[in-house]
């Protein structure tokens, strides 16, 4: 009988965030999850306990090392969050703003290398870090929301990940849906030709659900190892999809590198 990886998912009250800690908690026999969250009672709230839950601020570096003690890997799933600046006049668009110490540069860069290095010294084996696509395009409309650039620090702190040494798998995300998991035909990419040709034309998106299930995946199989790639999902019920079950066949087709 193997030992469970014990795994610490930061983010983990986020809406990914908290479906990646139930999935790996549903394994019992595979994994001994901790979550990290700056709200005790919204941890509460949503696990019913906060008995593996720490508390920590991933802009305190100290914070985190609590959490990260004896663990073999970490799932980052921390994000920057836009807020509306105020409701808008009838007719306009609304203005974001990011709020003080939650800018992109601050949370999805400095955060995720705060991250990264306090689980390097912890002794932490893999890192697997959920992203977004489409940070090869500066233009991209959620790089202009509140001036953040948050795609481009996001790739940043990739290749940053990519540098440390550590094992790594990145999963770049399409559009994040509240939906179902498990009904539907996953697709990867690279570099954002998913978002530039979708096949037959499909949207690039995929259910948050789908998302915390490459996570627990990756973090079983080793063809996700020291892997970074982009993923969409065909839609439910689509022409000749087939619902993807084979994920090390999925992570074949996957590359290391940025």
């Amino acid at each position: 009988m193997t030992t469970p990886l014990h795994v610490l998912v930061t983010g983990a009250t986020g809406r990914t965030g908290r479906l990646v800690v139930q999935k790996l908690r549903q394994r019992p026999e595979q994994f001994t999850v901790r979550g990290l969250a700056r709200s005790g009672q919204k941890a509460s709230d949503l696990f019913g306990t906060t008995a593996t839950v720490y508390l920590g601020d991933i802009s305190e570096p100290e914070t985190l090392q609590p959490a990260l003690e004896a663990c073999d890997a970490l799932v980052i799933l921390t994000s920057a969050v836009p807020q509306m600046a105020a409701p808008p006049e009838p007719g306009q668009r609304p203005e974001f703003i990011y709020p003080e110490g939650g800018t992109p540069e601050q949370v999805d860069y400095q955060g995720q290398i705060n991250q990264i290095e306090a689980a390097k010294a912890a002794g932490v084996k893999h890192i697997v870090l959920v992203g977004s696509m489409g940070g090869t395009n500066e233009q991209h409309p959620l790089n202009r929301m509140a001036n953040g650039n948050i795609l481009i620090w996001k790739r940043r702190a990739e290749a940053y990940l990519i540098d440390s040494g550590l094992d790594y798998t990145i999963i770049r995300a399409g559009g994040l849906q509240d939906q179902p998991g498990g009904q539907r035909e996953l697709i990867v990419g690279k570099d954002d030709t998913l978002l530039a040709h979708p096949p037959d034309g499909i949207p690039t998106a995929i259910p948050r659900a789908d998302v915390a299930e490459v996570v627990v995946q990756a973090l079983l199989v080793p063809a996700a190892r020291n892997k970074a790639f982009d993923v969409i999902a065909k839609p439910e019920g689509a022409p000749g999809a087939v619902v993807t079950t084979d994920f090390e066949a999925l992570f074949e087709q996957t590359t290391p590198g940025l």
